[in-house]
């Protein structure tokens, strides 16, 4: 089993940044790729990056250019960089983790709030 602790939502102005933590635990060994979803009130769950276990990345186009994913492989540690942040950003951002070989995602974390507002 694997577990997924996300932190470092909040509260941000818009065109201000935030940095989310995806801490993982367990059999972590068994994933392959790692990334962040985020849904909005009354919207469905949608992908907004993702990066395998060799650091190849792949970023929705609405937070292209904005959003930056990363990875700290010694601390078994996930990053969503988010800059010029928008209203339309807020939302629960979801740490996620696929095994090797599967098509969907095999964990999720608890979800963190992120609120774009003035």
């Amino acid at each position: 089993q694997v577990q997924l602790v996300e932190s470092g939502g909040g509260l941000v102005q818009p065109g201000g940044s935030l940095r989310l933590s995806c801490a993982a635990s367990g059999s972590i060994f068994s994933i392959g790729v790692m990334g962040w979803y985020r849904q909005a009130p009354g919207k469905q769950r949608e992908l907004v990056a993702t990066i395998t276990s060799g650091g190849s990345t792949n970023t929705a186009d609405s937070v292209k250019g904005r959003f930056t994913i990363s990875r700290d492989n010694a601390k078994n540690t996930v990053y969503l960089q988010m800059n010029s942040l928008k209203p339309e950003d807020t939302a629960v951002y979801y740490c996620s983790g696929r095994r090797w070989g599967s098509l969907r995602v095999d964990y999720w974390g608890q979800g963190i709030q992120v609120t774009v507002s003035s």
